[in-house]
């Protein structure tokens, strides 16, 4: 059975059969760089992610509200780098921010389309001071709960209109482990599924469905109340001492009986939640900005979209 996570490192760790795909890990000062990559569709099934590249950059000090500015600045180029390494050269960039904003931990993704620079209005004005960037255009488009329209068919009538090269979705992730709820960034070639995390399964952004490439930027914001309790009640089972089958059994047996009786499909995210939104969404928006426009410094987009970091 899969853990419940967004996250393919996490997929990675916990499967035991490697085959069919690579994977590769660097460090840089805090920062962990891993990239997940899988290569066949037998690997694809055994791990419930599509084929395609998955890279990870972590750090645990994203997490806290003291992280100092050159680090977050540090995360954001690094964020950078491998965003555009995905990108066409040339082209449009629609960015989609996906997600409920007025739900506190899935608003991330209106929260980073809130700071983005867009430029796509300004095409047609060709002065030198202008020739230079490139044109970006950005949506929120909501939920299907509030809008009654699918994400992915709003998302797929902005592109058959604006006719970008490539579209950027941001979205709050669902994690296995709750120390990684706002200090991953998970980057991606393979597109997302909107709601998939906690459940809510809806038609995916991919290149198949929206006919231009997809790449995907989430972090996660939430993790499942079952996998906490799991891992409580392992340390309990280990404790016994039991064999390791028999210790699996047990686990798996305690857990259908807390999560059905108590938990069901509760999904818990840290109490200062807002603010790890914010602070999450500079970093990320910092990131994509600099992918796009590329002669532009950190201060100089900071200044530009009126943010802070």
């Amino acid at each position: 059975m899969h853990t419940r996570t967004d996250l393919a490192i996490e997929r990675y760790l916990d499967t035991e059969d490697g085959a069919g795909v690579r994977h590769s890990i660097c460090r840089d000062g805090s920062l962990e760089i891993s990239e997940v990559e899988i290569l066949t569709a037998d690997a694809a099934k055994r791990m419930g992610k599509e084929k395609g590249k998955y890279i990870t950059l972590s750090d645990e000090a994203l997490g806290d509200t003291v992280m100092d500015e050159e680090k977050r600045r540090a995360l954001a180029e690094a964020l950078a780098e491998k965003v555009e390494a995905l990108l066409p050269i040339d082209g449009c960039v629609l960015v989609v921010g996906l997600g409920n904003r007025q739900i506190t931990a899935d608003a991330l993704g209106s929260r980073t389309v809130e700071k983005m620079l867009v430029t796509r209005h300004m095409a047609e004005n060709q002065s030198a001071p202008l020739a230079d960037f490139r044109s970006v255009c950005a949506v929120s488009p909501g939920v299907l709960g509030i809008t009654g329209i699918e994400t992915a068919e709003m998302v797929r009538g902005v592109v058959e209109k604006v006719h970008p090269c490539a579209v950027i979705a941001v979205d709050a992730l669902a994690a296995r482990e709750a120390k990684r709820i706002g200090t991953v960034l998970q980057v991606t070639d393979t597109g997302i599924c909107p709601g998939s995390g906690v459940g809510n399964h809806r038609v995916g952004l991919q290149k198949s469905t929206l006919g231009v490439p997809v790449i995907a930027v989430g972090v996660p914001m939430v993790v499942y109340a079952s996998t906490i309790a799991r891992d409580a009640l392992s340390y309990l089972v280990e404790e016994l001492a039991l064999p390791g089958e028999e210790q699996e059994q047990a686990v798996d047996g305690m857990v259908g009986r807390v999560t059905e009786k108590c938990l069901g499909e509760l999904v818990v995210t840290p109490r200062d939640v807002d603010e790890l939104v914010g602070r999450v969404a500079s970093v990320v928006a910092l990131g994509i900005n600099m992918a796009l426009q590329k002669h532009l410094g950190a201060e100089d987009i900071l200044f530009l979209t009126n943010d802070h970091i």
